[in-house]
């Protein structure tokens, strides 16, 4: 692998058949030993992609050469290889159809058409979100799950107490965020897929002037870096688990044992546990999530 790279995208559309559409592009990954995860359901497609950088662009083009993804905005992100070429961020290819292109459980309650999503957030690029900071007293809201948040987040941002995305629908069901309905805010995710859905769930809920953060984290950490208004480290879904924008970014992680500052996120040593945790190098072979749990209990 010459130049690997990670390519990272989602498009909203309505698609008729996602089952030829999951092996369509099954078949064009392999074509190109290209490896990671995608998704597809009735409402379009969402992927992480790990390859060399050359093929990753025929497959760019092969995907866009359909029509409801003609207009995908794909982003890049550095990669690693293995001694054989091959990507070291994704060990496999995995090609699936879901109900949800992220799992907030409400299937039923998104509507796509073919410009999109229907009724979703105000869109904002990085810059048009420092202009929105600098006229208003706005709130940040964050789209993703606690460990994700535990590690990186907006000054000040609303972090929902949450293990995974089908938990959202509840908190915002429950009232905990009523207060925050009539102030502007924004959310923000990864890369931009899960504000995609939060903020229409969100404006259905009585929020009215919701916003999100176009091409989410990712991009706005290209904009402006550490040197803005994002703290700490991303959290990722491959096997770096987590990555800086600069060699300055702030530890904002604390470790569940000790406490010491830390963006190391471990799996959980126990077998039967499935659950992760934001822990230091040092503490990190002492326990496992399961002895975290007597030691707190």
């Amino acid at each position: 692998m010459a130049t690997p790279k990670v390519l990272l995208f989602y498009g909203f559309a309505p698609l008729a058949d996602p089952d030829a559409i999951r092996l369509w592009q099954r078949t064009l990954c392999e074509s190109l030993g290209i490896r990671g995860r995608i998704i597809v359901s009735k409402d379009g497609i969402n992927a992480t992609l790990g390859g060399d950088v050359v093929q990753l662009k025929k497959y760019i083009k092969g995907t866009r050469a359909y029509a409801p993804f003609k207009d995908i905005d794909f982003k890049w992100s550095e990669g690693r290889a293995q001694p054989d070429g091959t990507s070291a961020d994704f060990p496999r290819l995995s090609v699936r159809v879901r109900e949800e292109l992220v799992t907030f459980g409400a299937p039923d309650e998104l509507e796509v058409d073919e410009n999109g999503v229907v009724d979703g957030g105000t869109h904002l690029s990085p810059a048009d979100l420092h202009a929105l900071v600098e006229s208003k007293d706005v709130v940040f809201f964050d789209g993703r799950n606690k460990i994700e948040s535990d590690i990186g987040h907006f000054a000040g941002a609303v972090r929902p107490e949450v293990e995974t995305t089908r938990e959202f629908i509840e908190v915002l069901d429950s009232g905990v965020y009523d207060h925050l309905k009539d102030k502007p805010v924004v959310t923000y995710c990864t890369g931009g897929i899960r504000c995609e859905v939060l903020t229409p769930l969100m404006k259905k809920r009585g929020f009215r002037e919701v916003y999100q953060l176009d091409g989410g984290i990712a991009t706005y950490g290209e904009a402006y870096g550490d040197d803005g208004l994002w703290q700490g480290s991303l959290y990722v879904f491959d096997d770096r688990i987590s990555m800086d924008f600069s060699d300055h970014a702030a530890l904002v992680g604390a470790c569940d044992l000790c406490g010491q500052a830390t963006n190391d996120v471990a799996d959980c040593g126990d077998v039967s546990c499935v659950r992760q945790m934001v822990r230091c190098a040092s503490c990190l072979g002492g326990h496992t999530m399961c002895d975290q749990h007597a030691l707190t209990a």
